[in-house]
């Protein structure tokens, strides 16, 4: 190993020790994590801001219920870059919020500055979600992103308590990739002691779950990162013990359609839906492409309950045609959206 690739390797091993965050042993070239903050939206300043341990919101859940109500997932690929990004963005947005059970994690793919401006100026987000991203710094060079959302009502910020479930570290571990894309990973806590326990504060009382929120290499470009990139993501799972990664997998030549198995995850559609096909992708027959499964959720250690495709609405926007406005539908994406609940394994 280089001296490069030691300093790397050290510098990683001490960030997940300074963020209490168990990380795996990896190859050199593999080893870069780059740790950012979770924000909430700070009214007094209008402005989002870094979240402080010291100053967290409570969750409505007692300990009871959040050992009881299993987690509630969405992950949609929103495809920024496409026609009304403001108008589309949303309307995803309003529908899951909409959605019963209520979601307590959002994951989005595709995210462009202009959406994200959208979203963190929606009052909903602001008032009820954590989010991984205050402005597109963690991107880079990078015109389009993940964002990780985790709901304030199921979660007590990042100071852990005997009867809440709480936020853990957010990091970026970036790819070999043709497209500079990254893994967004998060851990969160939740109680495992019963109330009784809770209440003397019983160390070990919480569970770490990891969650990664990941939009894979695009097209059927030889050599593929596919393979590679999710068997980093797995090692990360591992590494924390249990966990998901939920986005958009881009399973677009035949050596992805194992690769889930081969890293020893569980692909949670074909778990709880094994005769459906579960398309997320070219579902209305107009894309140059079959229709395909290209967004999953697989686990590790988890126990999952439903899984659910969302197909996207449709919205109109104004469109200027020879001078003369018109009003056009367009879908709220070209991907459904998939939405998961999960829980802690017997």
């Amino acid at each position: 190993m280089g001296e490069m690739g030691l300093r790397s390797r050290l510098q990683a091993r001490f960030m997940g020790w300074r963020h209490n965050t168990p990380l795996p042993k990896l190859d050199e070239k593999d080893t870069a994590v780059i740790f950012q903050s979770w924000h909430e939206f700070d009214s007094s300043s209008s402005r989002w801001i870094q979240l402080s341990a010291k100053k967290s919101t409570a969750g409505s859940y007692s300990t009871q219920s959040a050992q009881d109500i299993p987690l509630a997932l969405v992950t949609w690929n929103i495809n920024g870059t496409d026609l009304a990004p403001d108008i589309r963005t949303s309307a995803i947005v309003t529908h899951i919020r909409d959605m019963r059970p209520v979601m307590d994690v959002i994951f989005l793919q595709e995210v462009t500055r202009t959406t994200l401006s959208v979203l963190l100026a929606m009052p909903w987000v602001r008032e009820q979600w954590y989010s991984s991203e205050a402005d597109a710094t963690s991107w880079g060079h990078q015109s389009i992103s993940t964002m990780t959302l985790l709901s304030k009502s199921r979660f007590h910020g990042l100071k852990c308590t005997p009867e809440r479930a709480a936020l853990g570290a957010v990091w970026r571990v970036p790819f070999p990739s043709h497209f500079g894309r990254d893994a967004l990973c998060c851990d969160i806590f939740l109680p495992i002691c019963t109330p009784s326990e809770c209440k003397k504060s019983v160390p070990g009382s919480h569970a770490r779950i990891r969650l990664v929120n990941v939009h894979l290499d695009s097209l059927a470009i030889q050599p593929s990162y596919r393979p590679r990139q999710l068997s980093i993501i797995a090692s990360y799972l591992r590494a924390a013990g249990r966990g998901l990664v939920a986005g958009d997998f881009n399973p677009v030549l035949p050596e992805d359609d194992s690769l889930i198995n081969e890293n020893n995850l569980v692909d949670v559609w074909t778990e709880l839906r094994p005769n459906d096909p579960g398309f997320t992708w070219g579902i209305d027959g107009k894309q140059a492409y079959p229709a395909n499964r290209l967004d999953k959720v697989a686990k590790l250690g988890l126990k999952t309950h439903e899984i659910e495709v969302i197909p996207p609405g449709t919205c109109t926007y104004a469109y200027a045609a020879e001078n003369r406005p018109e009003e056009r539908e367009h879908k709220w994406s070209d991907h459904c959206g998939l939405k998961c609940s999960f829980g802690l394994g017997d």
